[in-house]
């Protein structure tokens, strides 16, 4: 049995503020507006919602491993208390000079979850704030819904060609109700 309703978030700039220096601590993440209400109203209509992010801050050295669990550790805390529920976050830790398959838009991370959890792309939604986002969910043939929180309003501007398949929304909490009502 292969699960369905399934959503992959992007973490910086739909979950929480982006930031062009990387979220490098616990204290410099801090949730956008209704971005973990959204997670909770998608958990209590059964959706199984992961987090695919790109993390090379790890790769660059600007933080460890340790510092992403506990950036991590308090944002499941969070989503967790506002009644949301992420059943697993998978992460890129590679600079993008490295070349790796798991750094999107290249699909790796979301053929790793398939693999683990029986997943139908086909029936599941990617939601991100920018192009590499959007390029990793149409590779895997999932919809693509792109918030113009973080990068997302410069990436609706710049690659409107390339988004002609992809749902645009105001921020996830828009993107919620719209799968909510679908």
């Amino acid at each position: 049995m292969s699960l369905n309703k399934v959503i992959f978030l992007d973490r910086d700039g739909v979950i929480n503020y982006e930031s062009d220096g990387f979220i490098k601590s616990p204290e410099e993440w801090l949730p956008i507006p209704s971005s973990l209400e959204a997670i909770a109203k998608l958990s209590k209509a059964h959706f199984t919602l992961f987090i695919v992010t790109n993390q090379s801050g790890v790769g660059r050295g600007l933080f460890d491993l340790k510092a992403l669990e506990k950036i991590h550790h308090k944002m499941l805390t969070e989503i967790t208390q506002t009644g949301g529920k992420i059943e697993k976050i998978y992460f890129c830790p590679h600079k993008p000079e490295d070349n790796c398959s798991c750094r999107k838009p290249k699909p790796g991370l979301y053929q790793q979850a398939a693999k683990e959890y029986k997943i139908d792309f086909s029936t599941s939604y990617v939601i991100g704030d920018s192009l590499r986002d959007i390029q990793s969910g149409l590779a895997i043939q999932a919809k693509t819904i792109l918030v113009l929180t973080g990068n997302g309003e410069i990436t609706a501007k710049s690659y409107k060609k390339e988004l002609s398949q992809t749902l645009l929304a105001e921020n996830l909490d828009i993107a919620a109700d719209y799968l909510l009502n679908h």
